[in-house]
């Protein structure tokens, strides 16, 4: 059984337990979500498998999942891009988030999600147990379409689009 790591306000850890039970109980925990630009300043986005137990079908960053006891953040994106999108790359910490979202199915993200940046300009190979589909686009194109469309993204990428000085200060930092 897959376990997360829980931790407190302080995104201290206090302890683990298991994904789904964290996720019934809306415990807060330790999560990550990795964002892919490629050299154009494009953003990849994956479009989640239906079979997700929860936000499925929706368009969200590359990957984002949970680290595991004794993983570092960045070794953990580095695991769960390669599982989901089908390569690897530098991951960067851009910054930390925490959020708390009630699902139609009795689930709860509560969540410190840690965010971390990468660039790659190659065509993804996408695990379809993990991603129904994926592209690449702007920044811009993805913001407009998230406040037009906000039902088509899920909950943890609306906020990361809601801090964009966030996301081009680590850009103008990385190119």
């Amino acid at each position: 059984m897959e376990q997360v790591i829980l931790v407190d306000e302080n995104d201290i850890e206090i302890g683990t337990m298991e994904k789904m039970e964290a996720h019934q109980k809306g415990l807060l925990h330790r999560a990550f979500s990795v964002l892919i630009f490629n050299s154009k300043g494009e953003m990849l986005l994956q479009q989640r498998s239906v079979e997700k137990y929860h936000s499925g079908g929706l368009w969200t960053n590359a990957c984002c999942s949970h680290p595991r006891p004794g993983e570092s953040i960045e070794d953990a994106g580095k695991r769960k891009l390669y599982q989901e999108m089908g390569f690897t790359c530098n991951l960067n910490y851009s910054h930390k988030f925490i959020y708390r979202v009630e699902f139609d199915n009795q689930l709860t993200e509560h969540e410190w999600d840690h965010v971390l940046i990468g660039f790659y300009d190659e065509v993804p190979n996408i695990n379809l147990n993990e991603a129904k589909s994926w592209k690449y686009e702007s920044l811009q194109a993805i913001r407009s379409d998230a406040i037009q469309n906000p039902d088509k993204y899920t909950s943890w990428f609306k906020i990361i689009l809601s801090h964009p000085e966030l996301l081009k200060r680590q850009l103008l930092n990385e190119l």
